[in-house]
């Protein structure tokens, strides 16, 4: 298993190397639908093709063997990441508070089971399946700060309850952050050209904070002949609030349309949720795809004028 270590201070030239080297993207067939008549939404041209997708890993913070957090980024420059990270959260107030520190790339999932199981926060699992994870590409970063910090730490930890844990070098919060879902039931044929395109047109009209300020997301389905539209600052906030109407008003639906990139969190919602297809206007990222096509969730994106690409069926 590679291992890249540094001291904070004098990390080795040939360690920052290697740490720069993870791959940031992956190759992925794909199926773009073009519409060349848009008028009468015939003529459809269906292109089978590769593409290369964004990688997003997750990463494990462990702070002076404490688990502080699981962040999804892309796999390179980790020892900057987690630089700023602890800046940027009030841990450090200089570089030469990080002593020292060490990327791990886990590959090994055996290992990782055996390390999981030693927790006890999981001892009352009668059956521990890690299969799923295998769709992620997972790093663990250990960070070793000074004895100050790890005092503001300490004093912070009660208050970081909910993402802060003492697992077996942050597997455990790995494992958390990466549930097993169960697979879609409500399956449906993948929507038309035509249907994916007028409900773009549609959005494009409603999305009237977006029009207003343009730093705003949205999450979209046509239900019952009728646009329902949420929007949000976050595109997972954007989703949120249209499950949350799901839930209200016990809708099935056939599809719903994102005006952002598909990150792992939004497919992983979408999962929970028993939403068919998840159709973005950017594109998916690798991880999102695995996943997809893990739980059978219709996977679509680069959804324009006259266009969708689709990574995943159900």
């Amino acid at each position: 298993m590679l291992k890249v270590k540094g001291n904070a201070n004098l990390a080795n030239q040939a360690d920052d190397e290697a740490a720069q080297n993870a791959p940031l993207s992956r190759q992925h067939v794909t199926q773009k639908h073009v519409c060349q008549e848009r008028s009468q939404g015939q003529n459809v041209e269906k292109i089978d093709t590769t593409e290369s997708l964004v990688i997003e890993a997750a990463i494990a913070i462990v702070i002076n063997g404490i688990h502080y957090a699981v962040l999804m980024a892309s796999p390179n420059q980790l020892d900057k990441l987690a630089l700023g990270f602890l800046f940027s959260e009030g841990l450090i107030s200089q570089k030469s508070d990080l002593l020292d520190w060490e990327i791990t790339p886990i590959v090994d999932l055996t290992a990782l089971a055996d390390t999981i199981s030693a927790s006890a926060e999981l001892t009352d699992n009668d059956e521990l399946t890690l299969a799923h994870l295998s769709d992620y590409d997972i790093y663990l970063v250990e960070l070793t700060l000074n004895q100050r910090c790890h005092q503001r730490i300490q004093a912070q930890r009660r208050l970081l309850s909910g993402r802060t844990g003492c697992g077996m070098c942050g597997m455990t919060g790995i494992y958390q952050a990466l549930p097993k879902l169960q697979p879609m039931t409500h399956l449906t044929p993948k929507p038309s050209l035509d249907t994916l395109l007028n409900a773009r047109a549609l959005i494009n009209k409603a999305q009237l904070t977006h029009q207003l300020t343009g730093a705003v997301h949205a999450a979209a389905t046509i239900y019952n002949a009728q646009l329902y539209l949420f929007e949000d600052v976050g595109r997972h906030n954007a989703l949120d609030k249209l499950i949350g109407w799901q839930l209200k008003t016990g809708g099935s639906l056939d599809y719903v349309v994102m005006t952002s990139r598909l990150s792992i969190e939004l497919v992983q919602k979408a999962i929970r949720a028993n939403i068919p297809w998840l159709i973005g206007m950017s594109a998916p990222t690798s991880t999102a795809v695995l996943v997809a096509e893990r739980y059978g969730l219709g996977l679509g994106g680069f959804l324009r004028d006259n266009r969708v690409t689709i990574y995943s069926t159900n």
